[in-house]
């Protein structure tokens, strides 16, 4: 592993980035002004930048969201996200019609139907004791442990039903505050026996997802020409890894305090706590820029 001071010290080598949101290009307020220059500047060189992203948001929620923390859509070329990915699989069916619904009220937009040929399943939500299946954005509270749930979860596994998970993270940092994500819900239900389905970063529905948002744009570089790069060492760089990617570690985001991280990491702390993940990631950078 390098660690490097600026994207453009091997963006060269890459002809696309699979480049995460929160904690690398925004901090869930507002924007980043060195990651976006950092976007900007390998855009101009030619490269395309693919935002993939464990959001349970559809993609144009996701641009929405975008423009209100003042990040430019000249930084960006096109959108992967968790929810998108796994809204596909809820309406092919993948966990009945009748589901029970973890989340907050705003995420209802999670149900709106995609125009896709595999939206064949009529879902709808109904409570619990009635339920095919659930469907998880994330807990009803971000703020409350996912335990205050294990009531309801327990019910559901002598029910029998499948979680979708539509965000695979467990926790993100939104300015000072941290919140829990769907995939706390999910390792909670997985680990009471539970059956968790994952669509997000590190599995692989969201990677297939991007790689048909380059082609979109024309676009098909061979792995070895993609760079992946987030601050989530078990989603981004796990999920690269496992694609057989490349990634760029941003340390400064949610292991800033075990990477010892300034404007840089401390490279003693940062092979430490990379040991003791037992992963590898290409490079490793403070933060985006």
């Amino acid at each position: 592993m390098q660690i490097i001071e600026r994207l453009d010290q091997v963006a060269a080598s890459y002809d696309a980035l699979f480049v995460d949101l929160w904690g690398c290009l925004h901090n869930g307020i507002t924007a980043y002004p060195d990651a976006v220059q950092a976007l900007r500047n390998y855009r101009a060189g030619g490269g395309v930048v693919c935002l993939v992203t464990n959001s349970p948001k559809p993609r144009a929620g996701v641009v929405e969201q975008l423009a209100r923390m003042d990040v430019p859509d000249d930084c960006w070329d096109t959108i992967a996200t968790s929810g998108d990915s796994a809204r596909a699989a809820m309406f092919a069916g993948l966990v009945g019609e009748k589901v029970w619904f973890v989340g907050e009220p705003r995420d209802q937009v999670f149900f709106e139907r995609m125009g896709l040929l595999t939206d064949a399943a009529q879902i709808t939500q109904v409570p619990l004791d009635q339920a095919d299946g659930i469907v998880c954005t994330g807990p009803f509270d971000p703020f409350a442990e996912p335990a205050a749930l294990r009531p309801q979860l327990l019910m559901a596994k002598q029910m029998g039903l499948k979680l979708l998970c539509a965000n695979p993270d467990i926790i993100v940092d939104r300015g000072e505050s941290r919140e829990w994500c769907a995939g706390a819900v999910a390792e909670l239900y997985t680990e009471m026996g539970g059956e968790s389905l994952y669509f997000g970063k590190p599995h692989p529905p969201i990677y297939d997802l991007a790689r048909r948002r380059l082609a979109e744009l024309g676009k098909a570089p061979e792995d070895s020409r993609i760079l992946a790069v987030g601050d989530g060492i078990n989603t981004d760089i796990q999920g690269a890894m496992g694609e057989d990617i490349d990634s760029l570690f941003i340390t400064g985001g949610l292991a800033a305090a075990e990477t010892q991280t300034g404007a840089q990491p401390v490279p003693e702390a940062l092979d430490a706590y990379l040991a003791g993940k037992m992963i590898a990631p290409t490079f490793a950078i403070g933060f985006l820029r």
